[in-house]
């Protein structure tokens, strides 16, 4: 025991020890480090995209919006109905000497539109002066009440007089239909009737018949259903079924033709019966000779087909 050595204090021998705190500075320095870099690129690119975003603004103002060489000096307005292009013009908001890229066409479009007599309207810029505008007016075909129907039973104020282009002309007229609710005509939106729908129709094969020729419509009552009760100018009274109007108005024609060779008129046809038609001739004896077919030409400039 005497000679064994005396152990050393372990708190003075060397040792390799791991710097563990020093490592987590060093990742957390480079944490930062990064995170500043990627904030300033984040800022650093915003800022530019600003800036070119804000001197685009300007350079668009200064060149296009606000650019005298842009501005309107001819409007090119056409209709293809009756409504005047000067009140065309006043409905559309647009006036010369404004420059035409600044103009929203969207809302020339939208504000026309919302004319009820005005069916679409195309709206385009010819650079570097002209506007043009292309209107595509509805074309009435019946009266319904006080109002006035195109061919897809579309309900509209007759147009006043000093919106026309042109006074209404004498042989300008359009038959009416009666025997409608009061519900079911709205100023601004298609009647859902089927009768009024058949009566339209009707008017529609008419246009392409024989008979558009020789009399003129008056009146044709939805009363009845399934039925049309059509009146002519010309004293003819003439009932339908609510379909089929081409075989049903070739009928006609062929009786009308075989009247007109024994110089007879028709007062009263019955053809919503297929066998044993009903037909009564007017007696030109004591009723007054019926007015001659008015010689009716459309105002409307469209392609009829």
């Amino acid at each position: 025991m005497w000679f064994r050595r005396k152990a050393k204090n372990r708190a003075f021998e060397r040792r390799h020890v791991l710097d563990v705190k020093v490592a987590r500075r060093q990742v957390r320095r480079m944490r930062v480090k990064v995170a500043t870099l990627a904030a300033g690129l984040s800022l650093g690119t915003i800022f530019t995209v600003y800036v070119a975003w804000r001197c685009g603004d300007w350079a668009l103002d200064r060149f296009v919006y606000q650019n005298q060489a842009f501005r309107i000096e001819q409007i090119d307005l056409y209709t293809d109905g009756i409504l005047a292009t000067d009140q065309l013009r006043r409905w559309a908001g647009v006036k010369k000497q404004e420059n035409l890229f600044a103009l929203d066409l969207t809302r020339v479009k939208r504000d026309l539109e919302l004319v009820p007599a005005i069916q679409s309207v195309a709206v385009e810029r010819i650079l570097p002066h002209t506007l043009r505008i292309r209107v595509c007016e509805r074309e009435p075909v019946a009266h319904v009440q006080n109002y006035l129907v195109d061919a897809n039973g579309y309900v509209m104020i007759p147009p006043e007089a000093h919106h026309r282009a042109m006074p209404p002309q004498s042989n300008e007229h359009y038959p009416s239909i009666t025997g409608v609710s009061a519900k079911d005509v709205r100023l601004g939106k298609e009647m859902d009737s089927p009768q009024v729908r058949a009566a339209l129709r009707f008017i529609s094969a008419f246009e392409r018949s024989h008979m558009a020729t020789v009399v003129d419509l008056t009146r044709i009552d939805v009363s009845q259903p399934e039925v049309l009760q059509v009146t002519t100018a010309q004293q003819n009274e003439v009932t339908f079924r609510g379909g089929d109007f081409e075989r049903q108005l070739n009928r006609w024609w062929l009786v009308y033709d075989n009247g007109l060779k024994h110089s007879r008129q028709i007062a009263s046809l019955d053809l919503s019966v297929e066998a044993n038609v009903p037909l009564r001739w007017l007696d030109t004896a004591t009723a007054p000779l019926p007015p001659t077919k008015l010689r009716k030409s459309s105002p409307y400039k469209k392609r009829h087909v």
